[in-house]
């Protein structure tokens, strides 16, 4: 679903879908909160726990629309995307805050071992993750739909769009007994139940106020001019006596929207472990790990142009990041491009013939690169290499590791000029493209005698 996602659609102008998007909250509401968005559908989840627990269904109350806080952080979510703050504002993003819980937290805990050790390798983004996990889930514990509501600016704009929305639930108030039930169920808390009316605002068309209501006067249909702020005076008597008798015999059924919800985490589910990382082989000896080599610039997949035009537009949801089969994108943990992503080669290459990162991106942070043809024509940086580290010159030995991996041919092994008997490590930096085969290859322990220098922007050999 990340392909019909909100920001994701806005940074990649993907028309089609930001049309589609206002169109169904014209329709509908606020459906793409309550539906599409996984980061909503998990409040949902943490909101439904926390009544479980405390044994409380009737536990919302009307909250006025907080406006300081809403178009607040929408302004200064704005003004940190158009001063090219990207890294911050994303921390607001929902589909963003969704990616970094699933990636730096659910995945490495699916598949525990070496992906939770390597996730706390990965300090900040950690950090970040847990900090993000944590005030979702406060906030859905204590009031359910707070984050849509008050921090989420893809919900604010969203929330201007669904105050016209076609179809709408109403209230009405010839039918209502004023038991206060909608309201108490009303996980956004946009349902004054005094003056029977609802901020659309802040509605997530949930439809949780026709299922609870037991005299069926709240329905979902086309918006009118009806006055729904008058109601019946025996309505307003036998209140009461009705709602204690409706509550004894009301018992909640699972929809199909909720069951469209399961089956969709389950399949998200499925996909974040879809890349599994490499095991070590039982009997070989143990090679140190490699360290960092001395990059000034960090390389960042094909597709992407340049380094800014991807930190521009990457919304860190790390599907990109889940996907690589080959473990060479790891989420940056730099202030300024914190969680996008970035390519190191101490656990894999970026292989010629794979194209997965630039399928995904729902950003088109990564544009498409469709064929491996496209694929190797595309420079993403050039191999160094650091004699002094070299096998050849520490150990008088023959490797040519690198030349025999390299997918180009851009490294060829040339006559030592100490000892003819030697051949060392010479890079053509027109052939090379970056792919970091070399750099994995190498067996220079703790950094590598070759490595990749990253381009600002990209190149086509």
């Amino acid at each position: 679903m990340a392909s019909i996602q909100f920001l994701p659609a806005v940074l990649a102008l993907n028309i089609a879908v930001i049309v589609a998007l206002v169109i169904l909250t014209l329709l509908f509401g606020r459906v793409y909160c309550s539906v599409i968005c996984p980061l909503g559908v998990f409040q949902d989840i943490v909101s439904w726990l926390s009544g479980k627990r405390k044994g409380k269904k009737n536990r919302f109350t009307f909250k006025k629309e907080n406006k300081w806080l809403r178009y607040g952080v929408l302004v200064l979510f704005i003004v940190l995307m158009v001063a090219g703050l990207t890294s911050v504002a994303i921390l607001l993003a929902p589909y963003s805050a969704w990616g970094r819980i699933v990636t730096a937290l659910l995945e490495p805990v699916y598949d525990w071992g070496n992906n939770l050790l390597a996730a706390i390798a990965e300090l900040p983004v950690l950090i970040v993750a847990i900090v993000t996990l944590v005030v979702v889930v406060v906030l859905a514990w204590k009031g359910g739909r707070s984050w849509c509501n008050n921090i989420c600016p893809v919900g604010t704009v969203l929330g201007q769009l669904s105050r016209f929305s076609l179809f709408r639930p109403t209230i009405d108030t010839d039918k209502c007994i004023n038991c206060g039930l909608c309201g108490k169920r009303c996980k956004a808390s946009c349902i004054d139940t005094k003056n029977h009316r609802i901020d659309y605002s802040r509605c997530v068309a949930c439809f949780d106020c026709l299922e609870n209501c037991n005299s069926g006067a709240i329905k979902y249909s086309l918006a009118c001019k009806k006055n729904d702020n008058k109601r019946s005076v025996a309505g307003d008597v036998s209140s009461r006596e009705h709602f204690s008798a409706s509550e004894t015999r009301h018992q909640s059924n699972a929809s199909g929207r909720r069951a469209f919800l399961v089956g969709t985490a389950m399949i998200a589910g499925a996909v974040t472990v879809e890349a599994k990382k490499r095991k070590a082989v039982e009997g070989l000896a143990r090679l140190e790990d490699k360290q960092m080599p001395p990059r000034t610039v960090i390389p960042v997949p094909a597709g992407s142009i340049s380094r800014k035009h991807l930190y521009q537009h990457c919304t860190a949801c790390q599907i990109c990041i889940t996907q690589c089969p080959n473990n060479v994108l790891r989420p940056s943990a730099r202030l300024a491009t914190l969680m996008q992503p970035e390519m190191h080669f101490d656990q894999g290459f970026c292989r010629i013939e794979c194209n997965r990162c630039t399928q995904v991106c729902p950003a088109d942070a990564i544009r498409p690169v469709d064929s491996i043809a496209d694929k190797s024509a595309i420079q993403i940086g050039h191999a160094v290499v650091i004699p002094d580290n070299c096998v050849v010159n520490r150990d008088n030995v023959n490797c040519g590791n690198c030349a025999r991996h390299c997918p180009t041919g851009a490294i060829t092994m040339v006559e030592h000029a100490d000892n003819p008997k030697l051949r060392i490590p010479a890079v053509n930096p027109e052939q090379c493209i970056g792919c970091g085969a070399c750099e994995y290859h190498c067996p220079a322990r703790p950094v590598s005698a070759i490595y990749v220098e990253g381009h600002e922007v990209h190149k086509e050999r």
